[in-house]
């Protein structure tokens, strides 16, 4: 089921499926600024990453000594959330532990995902708890993909800005194509001009970009610099961006811990960024995302 709350400003919808963002339209401008999944390119709107973001080396991971299986991004954008709440200008959906999910990872946990909605303004609240009996491990991030160029737009993709804090330049991973996970010993330079970086037609010719301990905001922006729509993240370690070569969108990805490393076969709780419960803990993180 789709749940709607709108306001003068932004109408949003949040599918029981994933808690995904499945519309932000804007109805000053009258387009919708979410990617609507076309299977041809990538058929997600906007996924939470949870209890994983992005892959674990050889797709297990260990802890203690125990390996357990894993698939990219986890399993909560898979899962069917409940809606526990829902008011004028907030959604709020809730996903619990089962058996089925403690065959890939071993706790019990709570993740409640919360849309609110305050102006030309969407933000994403997660709420993790540990109702296990021992400290709980997990990383997780947003996935929201943007229409890039926007609805209505005559101009290309590779004409739109992507925009930073004032930088004057980014570092960057990328992914090792054969493991999916990050080749920490070869940094790559984004070069930007005055906080700006055009969107290159090759910039994802290898899979996403991973930024390290440098993003707090991004945003894209008109190809004359007018601002579309900003991404805010505060004291989030990781960041990606993410497109399909040839498709109209562009993944602005605020992560809490990312991929492992290549090669990494350490426990999990040494993973780096890892995030750590202990007994009856709660983990509490937000992001949003304006639109111009």
């Amino acid at each position: 089921m789709i749940h709607t709350i709108e306001n003068d400003y932004l109408k949003v919808s949040v599918n029981d499926h994933g808690a995904e963002l499945y519309s932000i339209f804007d109805k000053i401008h009258n387009r919708e600024v979410i990617w609507q999944a076309d299977p041809a390119y990538w058929k997600r709107h906007a996924p939470v990453l949870f209890p994983n973001v992005g892959r674990h080396f050889e797709n297990h991971y260990r802890i203690g000594e125990t390996e357990y299986p894993s698939k990219q991004h986890g399993f909560a954008r898979d899962s069917e959330f409940t809606c526990v709440d829902m008011t004028t200008d907030s959604i709020t959906h809730k996903l619990k532990s089962s058996d089925a999910t403690k065959e890939n990872y071993p706790y019990d946990f709570e993740l409640k995902i919360k849309h609110v909605l305050e102006k030309n303004q969407v933000s994403v609240c997660w709420e993790v708890v540990n109702h296990s009996n021992k400290p709980m491990y997990f990383t997780i991030g947003g996935h929201p993909a943007f229409n890039v160029p926007a609805v209505g737009s005559a101009d290309n993709k590779e004409d739109y800005l992507l925009t930073f804090d004032e930088q004057k330049s980014l570092t960057y991973l990328l992914l090792d194509p054969a493991s999916g996970t990050a080749l920490p010993d070869q940094t790559q330079t984004l070069e930007l001009t005055d906080g700006t970086c055009k969107i290159d037609a090759h910039m994802f010719d290898h899979d996403a970009l991973i930024f390290d301990n440098q993003i707090e905001k991004a945003g894209i922006a008109f190809p004359d610099g007018t601002p579309y729509l900003e991404l805010t993240c505060h004291r989030f370690p990781n960041f990606g961006i993410w497109s399909v070569p040839g498709s109209s969108f562009v993944c602005l990805e605020p992560w809490m811990g990312r991929c492992d490393d290549c090669g990494f076969k350490g426990d999990l709780s040494e993973k780096a960024n890892i995030n750590v419960l202990n007994v009856d803990e709660i983990f509490n993180a937000s992001y949003e995302i304006k639109i111009y």
